[in-house]
């Protein structure tokens, strides 16, 4: 159901995910997720990982199904603290990613939303 695909001549991921993920079937669309309250952005990232563990959960899906991930940073800085805290989520082959920095709602440090395959609805 995900095949990564992945080209010698283009910059290797430098964190947990893939240059580019082959999918096919049903999807779920989840749309971005802010942190439930404050705390650093370790406290906020695992906050919003778990809301889309959840989410993933009730379409019927899961992490292993996820083909792409879109995170707005508040900050860039955070960029090595998101890979840590992603890879207790994320499984391989890790879903393509596009990681920015915009201006958020203050206090808020990520805002996460993911496409991923739903395997119960395949038959």
């Amino acid at each position: 159901m995900r095949t990564p695909i992945h080209d010698d001549q283009a910059p290797r991921p430098k964190g947990p995910y893939s240059q580019a993920i082959v999918a096919a079937g049903p999807m779920v669309f989840i749309s971005g997720q802010l942190p439930a309250h404050g705390g650093d952005f370790r406290d906020q990232a695992t906050q919003v990982f778990s809301q889309l563990t959840r989410l993933l959960a009730a379409a019927g899906s899961g992490w292993p199904h996820v083909v792409k991930l879109t995170v707005i940073l508040a900050d860039l800085a955070d960029f090595t603290a998101l890979g840590d805290v992603s890879r207790d989520f994320l499984v391989e082959p890790y879903p393509a990613r596009t990681t920015l920095q915009a201006t958020l709602p203050p206090g808020v440090a990520l805002e996460v939303d993911c496409t991923a395959l739903v395997p119960e609805r395949l038959a």
